[in-house]
């Protein structure tokens, strides 16, 4: 649902706001901040390039795919480095992650990185891929001013990979993992979902050549945001279960680093004798929750504000784009949109309850 703002009214505390905060009222909303009812800022700025993907994962994508954008629904190059800019100028934005759909489909991907990193030589930029294609484009992304990388892997099969993602480009994948740690986009994360009956079983050996390679593995939750509509509580491998099947091999320890909002609870990995080997991350979106620490704001591939992944509310902010407004109108738009972030998402008790409301897009239109 898009929502156009006026001025957002500020609801009273109530009991259950208790675990994110008091709200904060509204006279107290610090200019140079995305700051929202409950006292939390937004530092973390992911901007989604493209709804288009040339995979097809069961949890994201119908097998044929969606209706598409048109390109001039997209934002443009200028638009996306004028967000970038008023995000770090005036509203405290301190990294930036560029997502998709996949990104690397978009052909001006390049320019775009190397835009951005002209304007903000010492902003943290990250992109989140697939991977297929990488092999080509690692060193061009380098030099234009990439960070480093987050590649999305499930399995270490290539059956399964094909199961999952509706393609056979599993080799294409693991070339495009080995290409981005040879130019440096480090660190190189992982990102896994493990399915009840599909992959569920690979955690230990995913760990195990994530760790044999430099790679910092990073399992997600599987999250009802897949365009089919199908994910059911049943078929989720929850966080307890991917820590109990990886402490059949490892020693797991939380790590002594504060979060900072980052959606990964780290765990230190060690052998029997103590030995560290590495590290891994979980994001158990579902049912261990981390709203409280929220850091994030989102805009989508044509230029609308979502506050929180599983939000059915979109706040336009194209149209401030292209309207010939100022920056400082472009900036209270998104202050406004972001004030009214909800306290939660629910889904860990709502689910539970049959009382969750799935968000009307699936993950490949937001923009993980």
């Amino acid at each position: 649902m898009t929502v156009h703002l006026g001025l957002p009214a500020i609801p009273g505390a109530s009991s259950s706001d208790a675990s994110v905060g008091s709200v904060v009222p509204r006279a107290e909303h610090q200019e140079k901040a995305l700051l929202d009812r409950y006292g939390r800022r937004a530092t973390d700025l992911r901007i989604s390039l493209i709804d288009k993907c040339n995979l097809r994962c069961t949890y994201c994508m119908p097998a044929d795919g969606l209706p598409w954008l048109a390109k001039e629904q997209l934002l443009t190059l200028e638009e996306v480095t004028r967000i970038v800019r008023v995000g770090v100028r005036d509203l405290g934005i301190r990294e930036l992650r560029l997502t998709g759909g996949e990104p690397m489909v978009r052909k001006d991907l390049v320019d775009i990185i190397a835009a951005i990193r002209s304007e903000h030589p010492d902003l943290p930029i990250s992109m989140t891929t697939n991977g297929v294609g990488l092999d080509t484009k690692a060193q061009a992304l380098k030099d234009a001013g990439l960070t480093r990388i987050n590649v999305s892997l499930d399995t270490l099969h290539a059956e399964v990979f094909a199961e999952l993602t509706r393609r056979d480009h599993f080799p294409r994948v693991l070339a495009g993992i080995d290409a981005a740690l040879a130019v440096g986009l480090t660190p190189v994360k992982i990102n896994a979902v493990l399915m009840r009956g599909v992959n569920d079983h690979e955690a230990g050996p995913l760990l195990r050549w994530a760790l044999e390679r430099g790679l910092e593995l990073r399992f997600i939750e599987h999250m009802p945001l897949d365009a089919d509509k199908k994910w059911v509580r049943d078929g989720l491998v929850t966080a307890a279960e991917i820590r109990e099947q990886l402490s059949e091999e490892f020693h797991l320890k939380v790590s002594p680093e504060h979060r900072n909002g980052a959606p990964a609870e780290r765990f230190i990995v060690t052998d029997a004798s103590g030995q560290k080997l590495g590290t891994v991350g979980i994001i158990a979106s579902v049912t261990e929750p981390f709203c409280a620490d929220c850091t994030r704001t989102r805009i989508t591939a044509e230029g609308k504000i979502m506050s929180c992944l599983f939000s059915s509310d979109e706040i336009e902010l194209r149209d401030v784009l292209r309207s010939g407004a100022d920056d400082a109108a472009l900036a209270q738009r998104w202050k406004d949109a972001m004030w009214i972030k909800p306290r939660a998402h629910g889904a860990d008790e709502g689910i539970a309850r049959d009382e969750f409301v799935r968000p009307d897009r699936s993950m490949s239109a937001i923009g993980g």
